[in-house]
């Protein structure tokens, strides 16, 4: 194994706060939100502060915009979505909001501009990308970028037949001189990306979910890739820079390099000739003063066996900063080697100042699917805190893979969720509910973070348990950062996933020796009615202080009443639980607002205001649904307002605020 990043010691002592460096400028300016969060650093963090824990309570419904995909006929939609109904409920989009205007995108990927003030629609530009077949994964869009020059104000995003859209922001008129009449293929040139192409479920090879970032005038934009593979070949995520004027394609970042491109020697037997993914799905994240964009990669095809990729697969799972104008590799850091657990980065890298010891620096922090993270100087890529090769186990019976022996592991932070599973983490509320959890798990392999998985063998070992779960730790909904104090909050949940393998048939095209069944499709470790299989909390809100590298509190995310109240459990009086989800964090000059699954005045779901510095919910108010996507802030005409995505019959954008009398 080589041409893996110098893990570089840096020794740090930790300093209990720090205020930020002269000039740092962070998160939402001047009242807007310009950027999917907030700045392109990926912050979250809004300095408005006429909302605060005061009267937080006080908050009110202003207004309320239905989803325009509701307005479409099904009819108009692709037909062999497997015979099921589409669904329109993935509007996962944090609006931006500037000059009055909010922008999002919907499941479908339409593009709707709305009025701040009102929620009136002001435009809808539909791209009718749902034309083109069933998406790589699900009708879902997170958001879009914007930018201007000085009267030339544009939107972009990327749809789920991989194409990226211009837009005029004032008419939402598409760009002429823009690509081609407004778009760029963001599948040209990328090896057996072939539009029209699926996978043995029907569904599209190459999509986009997630909003494009844009720096020194290029706009570069996430992929997904389909995870649901039968063979080994498979497009690979490489990333374009695009010209935000022309849409001429300025550089191609091979995140499976080619050839002589450093890091092909890391993948055996020349595998990179038909290996595939190692994409780049959450949003991303750049430094405008740099001139670096940061990449968050994932895991190679396919994402639970590797034996037909042998090596540590640069440039999957790894961070890679890119010089933006140029595309050019500044910097890399493999956070896992040889990845066969979907270990892939969720979320975009949070941007942030810090001093350590003393030293100023400008940090990168990336949270992880593992419930690590990863704190790095952004300019040279160098850990703030050594991150230490540690032997990891390498014994599984899936034939012909070969795993590596080391992974890196962060000496500081310390983790922010559980890792691995012993007998230990089995819940004990009871004597026999612990029972029954170790009667659960007797047919299971358990272990530490990075245990090889295993086949399941009818009547003797049903897998491995592995924990976090395959969604994380941290998701897509990622960290914000506090530039007053260097803290960084994590939502995160404590779960566990078993893989099911299987041999693809030939007669389909497959050519894996294995492959997953589908996402938890294995035999799963059951408890009756319902009841928790690990001790608590099953999902967290951290606050790790990245001037220290450590945490500063841990709080359960919600009471989790729903075990709290089972029968089984109603009468031991047990402490908040969590469980309610683990909704992307907004920061705010007074408070950290996220939004919770349960817990509301009939139960319901509910959006909550914590103090920032002991995690203590200090406002709560009930949700008319469920919160889909992040929640952002913004101030319009003298009042402040916090906006988030919900679901329903039909999902909608919903305003909230003080009332105006």
């Amino acid at each position: 194994m080589h041409a893996r990043h110098a893990v570089l010691a840096v020794v740090a002592a930790a300093l209990v706060a720090a205020a930020q460096p002269a000039g740092a400028q962070y998160g939402a300016v001047d009242g807007e939100w310009r950027s999917y969060a907030g700045d392109n650093g990926s912050t979250k963090y809004s300095p408005l502060d006429q909302i605060d824990a005061g009267n937080f309570n006080d908050l009110r419904i202003a207004w309320r915009w239905q989803s325009v995909d509701s307005a479409i006929d099904p009819a108009a939609l692709h037909r062999g979505v497997m015979g099921r109904p589409v669904s329109i409920n993935g509007l996962q989009a944090t609006p931006l909001m500037v000059d009055g205007v909010l922008y999002l995108t919907t499941a479908l990927h339409q593009a709707a501009a709305i009025d701040a003030g009102t929620g009136e629609t002001l435009w809808v530009h539909d791209p009718q990308a749902y034309r083109g077949g069933r998406p790589t994964h699900f009708y879902r869009s997170r958001g879009l970028a914007y930018w201007e020059d000085g009267d030339d104000a544009r939107i972009f995003w990327g749809t789920m037949e991989a194409y990226l859209v211009a837009v005029d922001a004032r008419t939402g008129e598409p760009v002429r001189d823009f690509g081609d009449n407004g778009r760029v293929d963001l599948m040209e040139g990328v090896p057996r990306a072939v539009r029209g192409a699926t996978n043995h479920l029907g569904r599209n090879l190459v999509g986009v979910a997630s909003p494009p970032v844009i720096t020194r005038d290029v706009v570069v934009t996430p992929t997904i890739i389909s995870d649901f593979v039968i063979g080994r070949e498979a497009p690979p995520g490489w990333v374009k820079g695009v010209d935000a004027r022309t849409g001429d394609v300025r550089w191609v970042f091979r995140t499976v390099p080619q050839g002589d491109d450093f890091g092909a020697d890391t993948w055996l037997n020349e595998s990179w000739r038909y290996s595939g993914n190692a994409n780049i799905w959450p949003p991303l994240s750049a430094d405008d003063e740099l001139g670096y964009v940061y990449l968050p990669t994932g895991t190679p095809t396919s994402d639970y066996y590797g034996g037909h990729r042998l090596g540590d697969n640069l440039f999957a799972e790894s961070i890679v900063a890119v010089d933006a104008e140029t595309g050019q590799r500044a910097w890399h850091f493999q956070a896992v080697h040889h990845g066969v657990w979907d270990y892939d980065f969720p979320a975009a890298p949070t941007l942030i100042d810090i001093t350590v010891d003393g030293r100023p620096i400008k940090a990168l922090a990336q949270v992880s699917k593992q419930g690590f993270t990863y704190v790095f100087d952004r300019a040279t890529g160098e850990p703030v805190w050594p991150i230490e090769e540690r032997p990891v186990e390498t014994d599984t019976d899936l034939e012909g893979e070969v795993l590596s022996p080391t992974q890196p592991f962060p000496t500081k932070p310390p983790p922010f969720e559980y890792q691995g599973i012993t007998i230990d983490d089995l819940v004990d509320f009871t004597p026999e509910i612990r029972a029954l959890a170790v009667e659960a798990v007797s047919n299971f392999r358990l272990g530490p973070l990075f245990t090889p998985p295993m086949l399941s063998v009818e009547g003797g070992l049903q897998g491995t348990i592995q924990r976090p779960h395959i969604a994380g730790g941290a998701s897509w909904s990622g960290a914000a950062a506090d530039p007053e104090t260097g803290l960084l909050y994590v939502p995160s949940e404590n779960r566990f996933s078993v893989i099911k393998y299987y041999t693809p048939d030939p007669a389909e095209g497959g050519n894996l020796r294995y492959t997953q069944a589908d996402f938890d499709s294995g035999t799963q470790p059951l408890m009756p009615q319902g009841l928790p299989l690990l001790k608590p909390p099953y999902s967290r809100m951290t606050a790790i202080d990245l001037n220290a590298g450590d945490h500063a509190w841990m709080q359960p995310n919600g009471d989790g009443n729903r075990y709290r109240n089972h029968p089984r459990l109603r009468h031991l009086d047990l402490p908040p639980l969590g469980g309610e989800g683990h909704g992307g964090p907004l920061l705010t000059s007074t408070l950290l607002v996220s939004a919770l699954t349960a817990g509301g005045s009939d139960g319901g779901p509910r959006l909550v205001a914590r103090d920032k510095a002991t995690g203590a919910i200090v406002g709560s108010i009930d949700l008319p649904a469920g919160a889909i996507g992040t929640p952002m802030t913004y101030l319009h005409e003298g009042r402040q307002y916090i906006a988030l995505t919900i679901g329903g019959d039909v999902p909608e954008l919903i305003a909230l605020a003080l009332s105006s009398n």
